[in-house]
């Protein structure tokens, strides 16, 4: 059953983020079509060098993950695949909840805590998500959002080889990430990269039907996913009131002298 509803939420979501991304998709070629070079590469200053590094995980996916994903997403039952991706999104909670502290929203930081505790002691080690179902919502943070909290800008975009889409914040952040996956439970290099393996193959099976979306729509491949990837983190970069742990956008109010425009 709990499988059944995690399908159903995922084919969900599915079709919300495709509903939401393809007129974005459509809305930033347009732009990037109209605008100056100078606007159009004002967060992409190494856009040449990353082009190149995108193109190489694009043909690496090509050749080796997608085909592993595809594999893995045919032989392994959903039920097995849904559990080890709340294994790892298990810890994945439990990160959240160190940025939430780290942000100073003890409040979310606690309903955070108790839902990795829920999961963990009665979802057999995080295997199944009993928490959401309880009211424990997922609060996702990581470093780079914690940056972010504490008021550094992004930076330029980069495109890492293996590890795709990225900004010197984030990328400054990310080691402390990586130090976060379970594989680092692990003293031997061989269950390291097994689990590290087991990781990154759930996580590309997971985009299956993502990318191929993306393939049929997307006029640049590569403009898409950096414009998607810098407008997802850059609707983190926000401000909380010390007074609640809603996010409150910021917007920069003219001064009183000046004249409304028109």
């Amino acid at each position: 059953m709990a499988a059944r509803i995690v399908n159903r939420s995922a084919s969900l979501l599915l079709a919300a983020l495709i509903a939401t991304l393809a007129p974005l998709a459509v809305q930033a070629q347009d732009a990037a079509a109209n605008a100056p070079s100078q606007v159009r590469h004002k967060q992409d200053p190494w856009e040449r060098w990353n082009r190149k590094v995108f193109n190489f995980n694009e043909g690496l996916d090509e050749k080796l993950l997608r085909p592993v994903a595809t594999a893995y997403s045919e032989l392994v039952p959903s039920p097995a695949r849904v559990a080890v991706d709340n294994f790892f999104g298990n810890f994945k909670d439990a990160w959240s909840a160190v940025n939430l502290v780290l942000q100073g929203r003890f409040k979310l930081a606690a309903q955070q805590t108790m839902r990795v505790s829920v999961n963990s002691v009665l979802g057999l080690g995080g295997l199944i998500d009993i928490a959401a179902p309880a009211g424990l919502e997922k609060h996702s943070e990581d470093l780079g959002l914690t940056f972010a909290h504490w008021g550094f800008s992004s930076g330029p975009y980069i495109v890492w080889p293996l590890f795709g889409p990225s900004s010197l914040r984030d990328a400054i952040a990310e080691p402390a990430n990586v130090l976060t996956s379970p594989s680092f439970l692990f003293d031997r290099g061989e269950y390291k990269v097994a689990v590290f393996s087991l990781q990154t193959i759930n996580k590309r099976s997971n985009l299956l039907r993502v990318t191929d979306m993306l393939d049929e729509i997307a006029l640049d491949k590569y403009t898409f996913v950096r414009d998607a990837y810098l407008q997802r983190r850059n609707l983190k970069d926000r401000k909380v009131p010390a007074e609640d742990d809603e996010y409150e956008v910021i917007t920069e109010e003219p001064p009183a002298s000046a004249p409304a425009s028109r």
